[in-house]
């Protein structure tokens, strides 16, 4: 397929360098970014049988906040040179989360190690950790990915996030520029501008979204409170929570460090980074996602950066991408990130 279909957007992408990238055809069906967003929600997938090895991490000596990760490593014998992926979910997602599990499979038989992160709290763990969880712990990331440098040696790692997760991987690539062992990057739908993005999701079309996100947001913080009674107060006495900015406000920012929710959604936001990041990267984003917003400002940056590709579908919804091909070739998000990481990387191993 020619990857100057109308479909794409693409901006700085060196022309040898366009192999990776296939045009992306939504079903004929599919070409609305709700029926994308709630359709790639529940879209069944081959059996996840790849065999994993579960971990936990310490990410915060300070607190002693620990994150589980699912470990799929290539043979002992090659495992130390291949790349090393790590994958990262988005808001009230886990390591086991449909995309998640695919992109993991993707990345498994093209021959590179993948770890399935789950941010703190998320994936049955909120005992691990005294803390919430929210957009602005980039340094978790960073955490994961130097303690397995460390344990096995590994010497070369991608970082890929969807959504949330994208704003995290996009953060930690900007804050740490070209400081090995991270050499590539990928971010599917990342929400780079936090208060864009809140704020779209209160839209009246969007409210079905926040309010899922919002009953799995406070019952997470209602076992919190009582796992951990001397850290949080009931939900009672918080109070009515009727939007994402309101849940920022009040539980994100009272117990995570940071003024209101405007401070927060300032300096979690990758936006204030990405002009910083300096090694390869993938923005992918969708024209039609529902409640992503990007900035003129943070737009700018994106083009501006000659290290990043960022390529916008005019369909796609979010972090969906139903494509009109068959069989497993419908995820067309992420084949395109496995084969632009073994492209940059240069580590192909038949993909």
């Amino acid at each position: 397929m020619n990857p100057s279909d109308e479909n794409l957007n693409l901006s700085l992408l060196p022309a040898e360098k366009l192999s990776w990238l296939r045009a992306f055809e939504p079903h004929r069906f599919w070409r609305n970014g709700h029926v994308q967003t709630i359709c790639g929600n529940f879209w069944p997938r081959p059996p996840f049988l790849v065999e994993s090895v579960a971990e936990i991490v310490e990410v915060d000596e300070v607190d002693g906040t620990r994150v589980l990760c699912h470990c799929h490593w290539q043979a002992e014998s090659i495992k130390a040179s291949r790349l090393t992926l790590i994958l990262v979910h988005g808001l009230e997602g886990s390591s086991n989360s449909r995309y998640m599990q695919g992109i993991a499979a993707r990345g498994r038989d093209a021959g590179f190690n993948v770890i399935r992160m789950n941010m703190r709290n998320c994936g049955g763990t909120d005992a691990l950790s005294h803390t919430l969880y929210h957009s602005g712990l980039s340094g978790d990331v960073g955490a994961v990915m130097h303690y397995f440098a460390r344990r096995f040696s590994l010497q070369r790692f991608a970082l890929v996030g969807y959504s949330m997760g994208g704003n995290l991987v996009l953060k930690l690539a900007g804050e740490r520029g070209s400081e090995a062992p991270l050499c590539a990057v990928a971010a599917v739908c990342p929400a780079i501008d936090l208060a864009a993005g809140a704020d779209a999701l209160h839209e009246p079309l969007n409210r079905p979204y926040e309010w899922n996100f919002l009953r799995n947001l406070k019952a997470r913080y209602a076992l919190k409170a009582k796992l951990f009674p001397a850290d949080f107060v009931t939900p009672e006495k918080i109070g009515p929570v009727r939007s994402i900015r309101e849940f920022d406000q009040k539980i994100v920012a009272r117990y995570c460090g940071f003024h209101d929710a405007d401070d927060y959604y300032y300096k979690a936001a990758s936006a204030r980074v990405v002009d910083r990041i300096a090694v390869p990267t993938l923005v992918l984003t969708a024209q039609d996602d529902p409640f992503i917003r990007l900035y003129p400002d943070t737009r700018g940056k994106l083009l501006a950066n000659p290290h990043i590709n960022f390529v916008e579908t005019r369909h796609g919804g979010h972090c969906a991408y139903l494509s009109s091909d068959r069989g497993n070739d419908i995820h067309w998000a992420e084949a395109a990130v496995i084969r632009f990481l073994a492209t940059v990387t240069e580590q192909s191993h038949g993909v």
